[in-house]
């Protein structure tokens, strides 16, 4: 058991087990979320842009037109977090896992001439630091928790013994140990992790704004979903707060569920996604999460990237596109069509990383996220050298 964990059971009256160590690593493998958990179909019937035919669209000239301007998009930011399981401990008699985090986010751009031309691509904005993620029955003083998990991290960092390993631990975090369902205490150590790694990526956009970077002409790629679920703490958890630093963001995700898109009779259109023509969108669709998300509303829909005779499986090429919708005009009548159209040409030439053949994901990819991706998880120690130091 290494020292910071010695030092951890000692300050808060636990026992450690030695464990094993291990990584709940990401394989990577393309697919489909047939059973992710949303509170809200997505209905086909209400549009998010002015023009509201049920056709795809095709792109293939737009995308023509638009490789000859400048890129709209000049900034791409993604986040990576690698999990581990560093060992068990107990406390009132119950045993609990202690879970690890390396947590890298990062922000890249690239500049370009006036006809379009690249010149650079470079980091903007990059954090990297480890987290560790206690069980809350560590708190055993009675005090708030924050004040008394913060205190924590602050004795960690004041002990020169125990920073002398090349590993910048940054936060120690915690997570609930009521179980409903099928959750597992571990996995609720993983999704406080996850939702530190947002936060983080929250906290950039918010810093690209104040730096006034984002602009019309200079939007954002975020790698992921935009659709942020209320959460419980963080800096930015209400996200009608944070909706105006938005306003030049897309989400792009590479895996969705696309059972999530129905008609009023409640029937899928899975079927008509994974069918989209080679360069087309379907229309962009109005998604009303409700109260509970601030009342804020987006814009979702898919674009085919790749021909599907190439692809390993339907949704292998088509990547589902977001945008938070800013005013109550928009909410009402949509985004322009044109608009939509432009962002969506633009996103299909991001498409064709070098990294066919040596990842799986490769036909979902926009080079340039691939290259933030690759980027934010080179900021990573090996999981054997990470692991040991604790």
């Amino acid at each position: 058991m290494g020292r910071i964990l010695d030092f951890i059971s000692e300050k808060t009256e636990g026992n450690c087990f030695k464990s094993y160590k291990h990584s709940f690593s990401d394989d990577g493998i393309p697919g489909i979320e047939y059973e992710a958990q949303e509170d809200t179909y997505i209905n086909l019937k209400e549009y998010a842009e002015d023009i509201k035919d049920p056709k795809p669209r095709d792109l293939s000239q737009r995308a023509k037109y638009c490789l000859h301007q400048p890129s709209k998009f000049k900034f791409f930011l993604d986040g990576s977090r690698k999990v581990y399981k560093l060992d068990d401990i107990e406390y009132d008699n119950k045993v609990y896992p202690i879970i690890g985090g390396q947590i890298s986010v990062a922000c890249c751009g690239r500049e370009s001439d006036e006809s379009g031309h690249f010149l650079d691509f470079k980091k903007v904005i990059e954090t990297s630091y480890s987290v560790l993620c206690l069980p809350v029955k560590a708190n055993g003083e009675g005090i708030d928790h924050n004040v008394f998990f913060r205190n924590l991290t602050d004795k960690i960092k004041e002990n020169a013994a125990l920073n002398a390993e090349k590993i910048h631990l940054e936060k120690v975090l915690y997570y609930q140990t009521k179980l409903e369902g099928k959750e597992t205490l571990e996995n609720k150590g993983i999704a406080r992790i996850q939702d530190e790694m947002i936060d983080c990526e929250k906290r950039i956009v918010a810093e690209l704004m104040s730096r006034h970077l984002l602009t019309q002409d200079s939007y954002l790629i975020k790698d992921g979903s935009i659709q942020y679920k209320p959460m419980k703490t963080g800096d930015y958890k209400e996200l009608a707060r944070i909706r105006s630093n938005y306003r030049h963001v897309v989400g792009v995700s590479k895996k969705f569920n696309p059972n999530l898109m129905r008609d009023n009779r409640g029937q899928s259109n899975a079927g008509a996604i994974a069918r989209l023509p080679l360069y087309h969108r379907t229309p962009a669709f109005l998604w009303k999460p409700g109260e509970e998300w601030g009342n804020v509303t987006f814009a979702i829909w898919y674009i085919r990237l790749h021909d599907i005779t190439h692809t390993d499986t339907p949704y292998s090429g088509i990547v589902k596109v977001e945008k938070m919708l800013m005013t109550g005009q928009e909410a009402e009548y949509g985004l322009s069509s044109d608009e939509i159209d432009t962002i969506s040409a633009s996103i299909i030439n991001e498409r064709n990383p070098v990294c066919y053949g040596s990842d799986a994901r490769w036909a979902n990819h926009l080079y340039p996220v691939y290259m933030t991706e690759c980027y934010c998880k080179s900021r990573f120690a090996s999981d054997y050298y990470f692991m040991n130091v604790f």
